[in-house]
């Protein structure tokens, strides 16, 4: 299988990063978590324009892919999968403004219910928003919501797919970071990138995400199913914020830190839309071995 973009998908992920990379999402994430969602809308209005939020129904799951890699690299806030991903095509139709929705067991909570405009069970509108759970990511809001309605298999499939290539963006982002600290850092008077363990441990996270990679860019395919991504793109998210934690030393743990607003998206990203078991289970019933 070979994956490359066409020249309308490189000129559309090359306009995503320009606006992306001079935005300032690190202070709209960090204003998310404390509740001043003014400068995530702005940034929501802008990627809206930019057609993000009608990718699902216009475009393909490659287009879903590109967007949502960039997202993850950026560690833009806000119920991004509800709203682009799995309402338009749960909906048959794009949805307008902000919006989100709660499929239990395996989307308990409806993201950033306080701010949306329409939330949802399943497809159906909820008949309540309740009170506010943690999460290990500040920038995810997670709100309990009363009402019922049906999954739609199609809908998550590209929520999954969205959430896979939105952890191998933020993988992508650590390991860059990562790489750019140890070439700075300073110990017994060599760079910290110059010794082998180092390099070995970077070296295994490169490793891991070009194995992710082809595996998302299939599922956007069609070619490949999204739990096989979804557990790819985890586990080489999850290697790459253990290794960039591990490389930043004490620095790594501090909330001012920006890495922080990735290490724990990725915590997150990793079990939101399903958890690892869930799609190994999937997997697994799929290939007749449950």
């Amino acid at each position: 299988m070979r994956f490359e973009l066409d020249e309308d998908q490189r000129d559309f992920a090359a306009a995503l990063e320009s606006l992306l990379s001079g935005a300032g999402t690190v202070a709209a994430a960090r204003a998310w978590a404390e509740g001043d969602h003014a400068p995530g809308l702005g940034l929501w209005k802008r990627l809206s324009n930019l057609g993000v939020l009608s990718l699902a129904t216009d475009a393909s799951p490659v287009e879903v892919a590109i967007a949502f890699e960039a997202l993850g690299r950026h560690a833009v806030p806000g119920p991004w999968v509800e709203s682009a991903a799995y309402l338009p095509i749960a909906l048959g139709r794009e949805v307008e403004g902000v919006a989100t929705v709660a499929l239990p067991p395996h989307v308990p909570y409806a993201l950033d219910a306080d701010v949306a405009d329409e939330v949802y069970v399943g497809a159906t509108p909820a008949t309540g928003v309740g009170e506010q759970v943690t999460s290990v990511d500040r920038t995810r809001r997670l709100f309990r919501v009363e009402g019922a309605g049906e999954p739609h298999r199609q809908a998550i499939d590209l929520a999954v797919l969205a959430t896979s290539a939105q952890l191998l963006g933020a993988g992508e982002r650590v390991l860059a970071d990562s790489v750019d600290y140890v070439k700075q850092r300073t110990q017994f008077g060599r760079p910290i990138g110059s010794y082998q363990a180092i390099k070995h441990a970077l070296a295994d996270v490169r490793i891991a995400l070009d194995f992710a990679r082809p595996l998302v860019h299939g599922a956007a395919l069609g070619e490949i199913d999204v739990s096989a991504a979804k557990l790819a793109a985890g586990d080489a998210a999850y290697l790459a914020s253990r290794v960039g934690l591990q490389v930043h030393g004490a620095i790594g743990y501090t909330a001012e830190f920006d890495l922080s607003v990735w290490l724990t998206k990725i915590r997150a990203l990793v079990t939101a839309w399903g958890t690892p078991d869930f799609h190994r289970g999937r997997l697994a019933q799929q290939l007749g071995l449950d």
